[in-house]
């Protein structure tokens, strides 16, 4: 948490999850994995203990909705006298037309400030202290949340404090015109890096149209001219109770939390559906492959591909077979860590797949150097083509994948401010029933899942190639667009 104030940190993609393993300087990332991994996870075998891991969470997770449609999930974990409450919306980048493009975070910075509760600038920190509250808020593609971790004795206070920064936002113009220079600041700071460049080329070329609904920090004139009255206008759309989720982590008990709920948020008026009257549109599907050079002063050349994962509510059997496949391939020993890292071509490479409803992204990142970049790409080529082949995943891979994912339930529910992060992602991204079977579903995986995974969404399927060099290797290489585009790299001779 970079500090008490509401401060956005902006997740990189994949490719800079990728390069900070293969240890290149990069801004400081969210804590939030490329794909967000569920606090629970199944064992290889045998069904009763998938089942028990399924009530563990049963046990601590109780849920209620309110008759205004706001759903209120509690978390009991009594290790330690605090207790986080959250608030979740379905707001987030996903919703953005260019004419909003970046105002899903403008709005999270205006969150805590001045409302009609605490009308003047200072009073809303000011009581902040007085509870003890540390609070913050982040803005990602499919969610935005806020948070305040609370003494449990101060519980009410948090609740109602909460409840007033997303009832009642005055939306001062002499609050707006600073925050405005902050998100511009915070542009600034990534546009300084040398990866943001290849990442929002990327961007643009992954989602062609509609990239404005990936792109969360936005684009600075529509930051700098935004009016009070378009963050009105999001207020009345999204931030509703019935689309919306209050999470309560911590030192407190269910029942207590439901009525505290009921009074303190009840009487929020319904909203209409935002989805109704706005839908979101889907993903246009790539025609064909694409590719984007960057060039930048650095001393290694890194190296993403993509391709339109799945969507979650479309296809959520792919998304359980990603994250198997994923962890398989970036296991050190594997075949493709061997064939690709191990034989010195790859210093470092990276699979991921990022779970979201509206087409998330699955990713190839690694760094390489310029003499090796082209044999490099042609047997990361000759790995990709194998993905649907039998025999290329076994199921003796399969086990310690799904054990080593269950380290995941105690240590998430250990800490209840981040378990309720990830309750609140996986609440808007793919609802919390997707999260509760996670377990059974992550268990049923076999490499004939995994194979299948790989032919609908990556083997032979249109990707963008982006790569990241010195003017001066490209220059010496000669590297081309329609070389990425046609794959000619995998007419090098001699790679075995």
């Amino acid at each position: 948490m970079p500090n008490s104030m509401s401060v956005s940190t902006i997740r990189w993609r994949a490719v800079a999850c990728a390069l900070s393993l293969a240890a290149v300087a990069l801004p400081a990332q969210k804590t939030r994995p490329a794909h967000p991994v569920p606090a629970a996870a199944a064992a290889a075998t045998p069904a009763p203990a998938v089942l028990t891991q399924r009530a563990k969470l049963e046990k601590v997770i109780h849920t209620k909705i309110l008759s205004n449609g706001l759903e209120v999930i509690v978390v009991e974990n009594h290790g330690v006298p605090l207790a986080t409450v959250e608030m979740d919306v379905r707001n987030g980048s996903f919703t953005q037309t260019h004419e909003y493009e970046g105002l899903a975070h403008l709005y999270e910075h205006m969150f805590f400030k001045s409302n009609k509760d605490y009308p003047e600038p200072e009073q809303f920190i000011d009581r902040a202290a007085e509870l003890g509250a540390v609070f913050n808020g982040q803005t990602q593609e499919e969610v935005v949340n806020y948070y305040l971790t609370v003494p449990a004795d101060s519980l009410v206070g948090g609740m109602r404090f909460l409840a007033s920064a997303f009832r009642s936002p005055l939306f001062r113009e002499d609050e707006l015109a600073p925050e405005r220079e902050v998100v511009l600041g915070e542009y600034d700071r990534q546009e300084s890096s040398p990866y943001f460049k290849l990442d929002e080329q990327m961007g643009h070329a992954l989602y062609t149209t509609e990239w404005s609904r990936k792109n969360k920090i936005g684009d600075r004139d529509i930051v700098r001219s935004t009016t009070p009255e378009k963050m009105r206008i999001i207020q009345h759309r999204y931030y509703v109770p019935n689309n919306a989720a209050l999470i309560v982590a911590g030192d407190v008990s269910p029942d207590t939390v439901f009525n505290l709920a009921e009074k303190i948020y009840g009487d929020i008026p319904r909203g209409d559906d935002p989805f109704v009257a706005n839908p979101i549109p889907p993903i246009p599907p790539l025609k064909g492959n694409d590719a984007v050079i960057v060039e930048q002063p650095v001393n290694t050349v890194a190296v993403i591909v993509q391709w339109q994962g799945p969507s979650v509510g479309k296809d959520p059997d792919a998304t359980y077979a990603a994250d198997v496949f994923s962890g398989i391939l970036n296991q050190d020993g594997s075949a493709f860590q061997r064939r690709l890292v191990d034989s010195g071509l790859w210093h470092s490479i990276l699979v991921n797949y990022y779970t979201l409803n509206h087409t998330g992204p699955i990713s190839i990142s690694g760094e390489t150097t310029a003499d090796k970049l082209r044999p490099a790409l042609a047997a990361l080529d000759e790995e990709v083509a194998k993905f649907d082949k039998p025999g290329y995943f076994t199921v003796a891979e399969l086990g310690p994948q799904k054990q080593q994912r269950a380290v995941g339930t105690v240590l998430g529910l250990e800490r209840a401010s981040g378990f309720a992060h990830e309750l609140g992602f996986w609440w808007s991204v793919a609802g919390l029933d997707y999260y509760m079977g996670y377990i059974d579903n992550m268990a049923r995986r076999t490499p004939a899942d995994l194979r299948a995974y790989a032919h609908t969404y990556i083997v032979g399927k249109p990707h963008v190639t982006g790569v990241l060099l010195s003017p001066e290797d490209r220059k010496q290489l000669n590297l081309t667009k329609d070389e990425l585009i046609q794959g000619e790299h995998a007419n090098v001779v001699g790679v075995q």
